[in-house]
């Protein structure tokens, strides 16, 4: 416990890629996503997606709140945008998600330690059949509680 409330604000939080897309046209979308608190309990983020963004059918070790905020994001059935909550329980998968032509901007909740979970050939599958190539992003830094986790997919 803290103590008390912490106040952190979205402009003081390190920004990280988790996603890079190249398309066949050349463009690259990313997604980028900022820690606005990170603990063993939770993961409170905020994310950014270039138009056209797209992450794979994925599910977190963790109830998943995301609160859309700019933008829109589908996947292909819900066109959600501003306004939008998404809920997904712990165990329970969604996506593949694409952020619509303007982009997507939304803030995001993982109770519990929130690494994902895919089925990397099944990803790597939907790439290729679009000829989307999937660049690697670096890991971002990580406090010394979270020794052997990943928040982004292992291969």
């Amino acid at each position: 416990m803290y103590g008390g409330p912490v106040v952190k604000f979205l402009d003081d939080a390190h920004w990280f890629d988790v996603t890079r897309l190249e398309y066949p046209d050349g463009r690259i979308a990313r997604i980028q996503e900022a820690w606005i608190q990170l603990s063993p309990r939770y993961v409170c983020f905020y994310n950014k997606w270039d138009p056209g963004a797209i992450t794979p059918r994925h599910g977190h070790h963790g109830d998943h709140s995301i609160f859309v905020t700019r933008g829109q994001v589908s996947d292909g059935t819900h066109v959600c945008g501003p306004g939008a909550h998404i809920m997904l329980e712990y165990g329970d998968t969604f996506g593949p998600w694409e952020a619509g032509p303007e982009g997507c901007e939304m803030y995001g909740v993982i109770m519990g330690v929130g690494h994902p979970f895919l089925d990397k050939t099944a990803w790597r599958t939907y790439l290729a059949e679009r000829g989307i190539v999937e660049h690697p992003c670096p890991p971002p830094p990580l406090p010394l509680w979270s020794a052997g986790l990943s928040v982004l997919p292992a291969d």
